[in-house]
């Protein structure tokens, strides 16, 4: 086996393809040249001793071998690893530490950035004045630490008469000073003048009552002033419309008979023949006038505690409604001046109107001051519908298309149009330049609406299908 190994090392150093084969018998070669690769006998081998110098320490956790990277870094010439990069920084961990004071600083207690101050720009600072934090930052300042208020010791649980806590009072509690007698009595005057004020007192309705001031009521064929004169000289029983208006041009007759206390806020001619004036006034009455013949004052009703606003005569003129600030409205017979009825939603009427068709005579309609148009029946007394949509007073009404739709105005500057008996309105009309409307009538053919608005001018629409404002419009009144 040796003489083999050793002809196999000498082929491999003669093995080349720049050199000149060797004529070297490998069975010749000296084996005492060889002599250092025989293999040792067994009897001569020895064991050898490993020397550790360093002393035995038990290895709790495997040791760490990565690469620690210095926070302050900017450049790394390597691709670390995510643990290696978001390591913690090495060293022991300050415990009581929050998150403000152990987020990153290049000094102890905040960041430091460089600027050149002069030494001149600090004596100005009270640094006496500067309270010592020890490092805490503004969001970490707790409220100050003070001690707590003493309570009155309440004695034992057991002790009911005289035990007081938790109910104790501090000891340094101040009872609030008594008002005197004259302090306490005005202090009730406010509290009773507030109480009044926030809330609307039931008010009785005040007692009705007639004043007759003609002596002849009825004539010798025992027909009362409600019976149309045959004897002025004009037709008054013709519902024709003349075929000219004319302006007028001189002043016929003064009606006066209504206080000073107030003006007359509404007038209202007898249905179809006009021969009869009702007029209401601030002065809480009501008064009927001749305007033929004599032109005298017939009969006052007097049935309301403040000023009546509104009035409407039915279709026969028998009977007629009032509207007063009374928040009531009463129905009244024009004959015989007896209040028949009585209405009242707590809510001041502005505008009341009977429906004119013949066989709805049982129903009317009250604009409200809380935004609602209420419509009643005469025969129950009861509201059977209400009309929601304005957003503020309702202030006129007006039916219109041979009463299946009524017009209604109010403070909201705004016009709407209503059909009978729904609640939703199919027509709004508002504009940014209009202004709100306070009166309408409807012309004697039906086809327009003259409106009077707050602007000093007077709106035509029309009163048909689309109820668009006409171009004619009259300005400048004075």
């Amino acid at each position: 086996t040796t003489s083999k190994m050793a002809a196999t090392l000498v082929s491999y150093w003669n093995d080349s393809d720049n050199e000149t084969k060797s004529h070297v018998n490998p069975e010749k070669v000296d084996p005492d040249a060889l002599a250092h690769l025989q293999p040792l006998k067994s009897g001569k081998t020895m064991s050898l001793s490993v020397l550790n110098s360093a002393p035995e320490v038990a290895v709790k956790e495997a040791v760490e071998t990565g690469v620690h990277l210095d926070p302050s870094l900017k450049e790394v010439t390597y691709n670390p690893t995510y643990e290696t990069m978001f390591a913690p920084e090495f060293g022991p961990v300050n415990p009581y530490k929050s998150k403000q004071m152990a987020a990153p600083r290049n000094i102890f207690d905040t960041v430091r950035h460089q600027r050149n101050l002069g030494k001149s720009a600090l004596d100005h600072i009270p640094f006496s004045l500067v309270s010592p934090l020890v490092g805490l930052t503004v969001f970490e300042v707790g409220p100050k630490k003070t001690d707590k208020r003493k309570k009155v010791q309440g004695g034992e649980a057991n002790d009911i008469d005289n035990y007081l806590r938790p109910w104790a009072k501090y000891v340094d509690e101040k009872d609030g000073a008594k008002p005197s007698e004259e302090e306490q009595k005005e202090l009730d005057e406010i509290t009773a003048k507030r109480q009044k004020k926030g809330r609307n007192e039931e008010e009785a309705p005040a007692a009705e009552k007639t004043i007759l001031h003609v002596k002849d009521a009825y004539d010798y064929q025992g027909r009362s002033y409600l019976h149309v004169p045959q004897d002025v000289g004009i037709n008054l029983r013709s519902a024709d419309i003349p075929d000219k208006c004319y302006l007028p041009k001189k002043q016929i007759q003064v009606w006066s008979g209504h206080t000073k206390v107030g003006w007359v806020s509404a007038i209202c001619l007898f249905p179809v023949s006009g021969h009869l004036l009702l007029s209401c006034s601030m002065d809480y009455k009501v008064k009927l006038w001749e305007v033929y013949n004599e032109r005298r004052c017939i009969r006052t009703f007097i049935g309301h505690s403040k000023a009546v606003q509104d009035i409407c005569f039915n279709n026969t003129g028998s009977q007629y409604m009032s509207a007063a600030y009374d928040r009531y409205l009463k129905l009244w017979d024009t004959e015989t001046g007896q209040c028949i009825s009585r209405f009242t939603n707590r809510k001041v009427p502005y505008c009341v109107k009977f429906n004119p068709d013949e066989d709805k005579q049982n129903l009317f309609v009250v604009g409200m001051s809380d935004k609602k148009i209420v419509q009643w029946d005469v025969r129950t007394g009861e509201v059977v519908q209400e009309y929601d949509r304005h957003l503020g007073a309702v202030n006129t009404i007006t039916f219109v298309d041979e009463n299946r739709r009524f017009v209604s105005t109010s403070d909201d500057k705004s016009l709407r149009v209503w059909e009978w008996d729904i609640p939703v309105d199919f027509k709004y009309i508002a504009e940014p330049s209009m202004h709100s409307m306070p009166a309408v009538t409807l012309s004697p053919n039906g086809k327009w609406l003259a409106c009077q608005s707050m602007d000093n001018q007077i709106l035509i629409f029309g009163a048909q299908n689309r109820f668009r404002l006409n171009k004619k419009i009259f300005k400048d009144m004075r």
